[in-house]
């Protein structure tokens, strides 16, 4: 498919090429200007090949890779503190929901609408901040003589693996986009804006922990939540769509008696058919406010923004980085046989939560810290059993406390 798709890409840059002709020979050189940007989509092959492609396209661009800043609080709050960034991207809707409010101090967007915005849909915060690529959390299941033995799978709401008869995934820790993507799909169910529990029924927290006290989890050797499935240890697990396909293709080298088998077209496993849908996520891009910077800067920042977004870029991007693009017309490229299933599911975390005004994603970004602390002080994610601390008297706890960060 790779390979395909490639070439589909060729002829899409030689056919822009030959469209532009003289145009194209006269394109301004912002080379100039250094571009400073903070993202959380840094690990180091994407950073190189930014860097590379942005300098072929007459931009100079500094971003950190993964070994100076990993994860999307480190990025957010490396960018308000040091004060000197011009373009923040990736994330997530509850953080680009904060920075559009206005919570992070030093970071402000300039108004902007790249020539592309009307091709992502949904995904925009109008003259903010756009979307690049879709990402959302997948419920998987083997339904081979390692799994279910051919029956197929179908819940209500994430939070019915806890009652399927099946073993699960669970992972190990607090932190991480995945893992926090994973309760907010589970927590989904048990949504109550006037509950003192971070705005979760009770049940809710009950549910999550019977996840994690019934759920397995194997040490280092399970990284990610398609690891032991590959193996055939869970019947169940979770895991994240931009790598779902390239794990599969690898997936011979990790069990190769017994491996995944089959992409876009699965022979031995299944999303499990989950009438909520999933909780899916947008990477965004916006130009920060950044004091001190000329216009003519500015207008070099906004270029590389609007090259970065457009739809040759993002197919290109998307086909290097096994990741789907927020772009309609990139997504066309890139799978012209139409949106693989995994992207197709019903987004649930933009649907607007009953007795709010907010959307599921704003709701967590509301809800986030809270949740954190109740996961810390309560000891969820042990990384094995002997580390298990009892289950907690739901029935008197004191929620007050719970959702404050523990006292260091």
């Amino acid at each position: 498919m790779k390979k395909t798709i490639a070439i589909l890409l060729v002829a899409l840059m030689v056919l822009s090429i030959v469209a532009c002709g003289k145009k194209e020979e006269a394109k301004k050189d912002y080379s100039d200007y250094t571009i400073r940007i903070y993202s959380n989509s840094n690990s180091t092959e994407r950073v190189t090949w930014l860097t590379n492609k942005a300098k072929e396209a007459g931009f100079t661009i500094s971003i950190d890779d993964n070994s100076v800043i990993s994860g999307d609080t480190a990025a957010i709050q490396a960018a308000n503190e040091k004060k000197d960034g011009d373009i923040l991207f990736g994330l997530n809707e509850t953080r680009w929901g904060q920075v559009v409010g206005g919570t992070y101090e030093n970071l402000k967007l300039v108004d902007w609408t790249p020539s592309w915005a009307g091709d992502v849909g949904e995904y925009k915060y109008d003259g903010k901040a756009y979307g690049l690529v879709i990402q959302n959390v997948l419920m998987l299941y083997r339904n081979d003589e390692l799994g279910t033995n051919g029956t197929e799978l179908h819940f209500d709401h994430w939070a019915d693996v806890v009652n399927s008869g099946y073993s699960w995934y669970r992972q190990n820790k607090v932190g991480g986009t995945t893992n926090a993507n994973i309760n907010s799909a589970i927590l989904y169910a048990f949504v109550d804006p006037a509950s003192p529990a971070g705005g979760i029924s009770v049940d809710g927290w009950k549910t999550l922990w019977k996840f994690c006290a019934e759920g397995k989890f194997g040490g280092d050797d399970w990284k990610y939540g398609i690891d032991p499935l590959i193996r055939g240890d869970v019947a169940i697990s979770e895991y994240y769509s931009s790598s779902l396909y390239g794990s599969i293709d690898n997936a011979a080298n990790v069990n190769p008696d017994n491996p995944l088998k089959g992409t876009t077209e699965p022979e031995n496993w299944a999303l499990v058919d989950i009438k909520d849908g999933t909780y899916y996520i947008a990477e965004y891009i916006g130009i920060l406010d950044k004091a001190g910077r000329t216009d003519e800067q500015t207008e070099a920042v906004k270029a590389f923004a609007d090259w970065f977004g457009s739809d040759e870029i993002q197919a290109a991007w998307g086909e290097e980085f096994d990741s789907f693009p927020c772009n309609v017309k990139a997504a066309a490229t890139l799978y012209p046989n139409g949106t693989p299933a995994i992207y197709q599911l019903k987004n649930f975390a933009l649907t607007t939560v009953p007795g709010t005004d907010m959307t599921y994603a704003a709701y967590v970004a509301a809800h986030s810290a809270e949740w954190t602390n109740i996961l810390t002080n309560l000891g969820f994610f042990w990384k094995d059993t002997s580390e298990a601390k009892g289950e907690p008297d739901w029935a008197n706890l004191d929620w007050a406390t719970l959702t404050q960060k523990a006292a260091e």
